[in-house]
């Protein structure tokens, strides 16, 4: 929801918190890794758009029965200050992000999380330091997005009020996704929050910032098929499994428009990134 250096997010907190529950809600922030339009290429930490550089034994990822999808973001591990994050990315290699866009078929086909049929609609590959790659061509009827490099800039993140990982720490009764008579919940916070910074932005790691709900919750209504309600305990189980991995917001710059000025959203449960197990990460988007 917020992000930025650690002593202005400490600021804002005692502005509005008590000490106390200052310190427990700066004790929630997580790194994460801002990319940014780079004015400079030499600092450039990835890109979106263009095309990716793929191993020979590497096929494009196809949605089957719909076509191939676009490709949206190319990040070189190896120039990630990765030990600040605190999830574990591969410290040297590419991660490749690729999304059905509705282009082969005017946005008839959506890539939901709530739709198992749809999830082969979004993917991250994982191409390792040594592999011999070379840039791919395009499949016939997609337009590739014009490349944009991006930059880092490590900041600090905050998730919304009523992510589960807050809720459990100031009013773990409280009902899931909602607001709840806390000051972390207070109109003033949490304009205060938005004040701060209101931006999605692209991100690599940290609390993602959601455009609607929680993302984390939408990934566990959606590996639980639906089936428990928002008062469940499994449902806050499930989602405090999932950690961001990147987001992609809508950017002029390389002409992306993911809905209504949303974003792209792929998350994975920790111990499938430790294995770098990226076939098994999850998508959703929003928009407003």
């Amino acid at each position: 929801m917020t992000h930025g250096s650690r002593e202005a997010l400490r600021s804002l907190a005692l502005q509005h918190l008590s000490p106390e529950d200052a310190e427990k809600w700066l004790g929630l922030l997580r790194p994460g890794m801002r990319l940014e339009v780079a004015t400079d290429t030499n600092d450039a930490v990835g890109r979106l758009g263009g095309l990716p550089a793929l191993p020979a034994s590497a096929e494009w990822p196809v949605w089957e029965g719909h076509g191939p999808l676009s490709f949206v973001a190319s990040i070189d591990c190896a120039r990630l200050p990765t030990a600040a994050l605190d999830i574990d990315l591969p410290d040297a290699g590419t991660l490749l992000f690729f999304y059905f866009d509705g282009q082969l078929d005017d946005g008839e086909a959506l890539v939901l999380a709530e739709d198992r049929e749809s999830w082969a609609g979004a993917r991250v590959l994982y191409v390792a330091a040594g592999d011999v790659v070379a840039e791919s061509g395009a499949p016939a009827g997609l337009k590739p997005y014009p490349m944009v490099p991006l930059a880092a800039r490590m900041e600090m993140t905050a998730a919304e009020p009523w992510h589960p990982s807050v809720r459990a720490v100031f009013a773990p009764g409280a009902p899931l996704g909602n607001r709840y008579d806390h000051p972390v919940c207070s109109q003033v916070f949490l304009d205060a929050l938005w004040e701060f910074g209101d931006e999605v932005g692209h991100q690599i790691g940290g609390h993602a910032h959601s455009v609607q709900n929680p993302v984390e919750i939408e990934i566990a209504e959606a590996v639980l098929d639906g089936e428990v309600s928002w008062d469940d305990p499994r449902l806050s189980e499930e989602a405090g499994n999932w950690v961001l991995l990147a987001q992609f917001d809508s950017e002029d710059a390389a002409d992306m428009m993911w809905g209504d000025v949303g974003a792209l959203y792929w998350l994975i449960r920790p111990e499938d990134l430790a294995e770098r197990r990226f076939d098994r990460v999850m998508f959703t988007w929003q928009c407003c």
